[in-house]
């Protein structure tokens, strides 16, 4: 099973909307059970223990990814419609 993070500063309400709204999003795309989907903060989350980080891009030069790792950054972090679109493209 593949892991995606999603981060924010502080780990608490922006990244947990954006995860909420990436489980619907693999569950419209049909790849929901292929991910498990968690939130964390800039500080303390760990990038070699995901597949796939998305962060909006207020903080995406901060946000470091190991290799081998997608890195999607979001310019509204509140769209759906672009969390889909970006998404679909790094999970099938």
């Amino acid at each position: 099973m593949k892991k995606i993070v999603t981060v924010c500063g502080q780990g608490l309400g922006s990244s947990l909307i954006v995860e909420l709204n990436v489980k619907q999003a693999l569950e419209e795309l049909g790849v929901a059970s292929e991910f498990e989907v968690t939130h964390e903060n800039l500080n303390t989350y760990s990038p070699e223990n995901y597949d796939i980080v998305i962060c909006g891009e207020d903080i995406a030069p901060s946000v470091m990814v190991a290799e081998g790792t997608e890195k999607v950054v979001l310019v509204n972090i509140m769209d759906t419609n672009e969390l889909k679109e970006k998404i679909s493209k790094v999970v099938k």
